[in-house]
């Protein structure tokens, strides 16, 4: 008979989406308006800042998941999407600016 304290895979899978998505969501938000409605002088600047809030955005998600089975790759999964986005973000403000 299973622990009732041990996660299932059923649960660490549905888990996944639920603490990523919301992450990479949030970034692609955070680089439409920063290209959009940011000056340029000032765009790189914000987005440096929406890396930081989105950081601790994935620590806030990981922590109230209380999961520690896939913590690490939950969380470079949604720290290394997040910066793939702003990465274009920057390279649009580079190249438009």
């Amino acid at each position: 008979m299973a622990d009732p304290l041990t996660p299932s895979a059923v649960d660490t899978a549905r888990l996944k989406p639920l603490t990523i998505i919301p992450v990479w969501l949030a970034a692609v938000v955070a680089a439409v308006l920063i290209v959009v409605i940011a000056p340029r002088d000032e765009a790189f600047t914000w987005l440096s800042l929406s890396l930081g809030g989105l950081i601790v955005l994935t620590f806030v998600l990981q922590l109230a998941a209380s999961q520690k089975d896939g913590l690490v790759s939950r969380t470079m999964l949604a720290l290394c999407g997040s910066l793939v986005v702003l990465a274009v973000a920057t390279l649009v403000v580079a190249v438009t600016g």
